[in-house]
């Protein structure tokens, strides 16, 4: 299914038939499309958006600006790996890195990715090789 044109969020590239190829959840997903566009909630900014729907285009359909995106990417790559973010990172300046790890939630994202690395793996894979090739 392809990202709607016709709504609040306006897509300039898209991923469609996303349910096709949305990891662990292929084929039986409510996530149709994923895209990078122009925002709903802002005309002069870019977002990335979740495109779901069931009968109709959902309201739970994400939409996060493209720092958001990344700053997620990055505390997650920081859980996984055990990496103690530099001075520089913006977790230390907000100062909440693993401020909510309470009862071993740290463990269970590591545990939940072992058990999806399947899934997950090749994605960071990925992530890494175009990061390698930024200058």
């Amino acid at each position: 299914m392809k990202s709607p044109k016709h709504l609040g969020h306006k897509p300039i590239v898209s991923v469609n038939d996303y349910d096709k190829v949305d990891g662990m959840y292929r084929n039986n997903t409510d996530a149709h499309a994923l895209s990078i566009g122009w925002a709903q909630y802002d005309a002069d900014e870019i977002s990335m958006k979740v495109w779901r729907k069931r009968k109709h285009w959902s309201s739970q359909s994400e939409e996060l600006p493209l720092h958001r995106n990344l700053d997620l990417t990055i505390l997650l790559l920081h859980v996984l790996f055990d990496e103690t973010p530099n001075p520089d990172s913006f977790l230390v300046k907000a100062k909440t890195l693993f401020s909510e790890d309470q009862e071993g939630g740290i463990e269970e994202i590591k545990k939940y990715y072992q058990k999806n690395k399947s899934f997950l793996e090749p994605r960071l894979k990925e992530l890494r090789e175009l990061l390698n090739k930024m200058k």
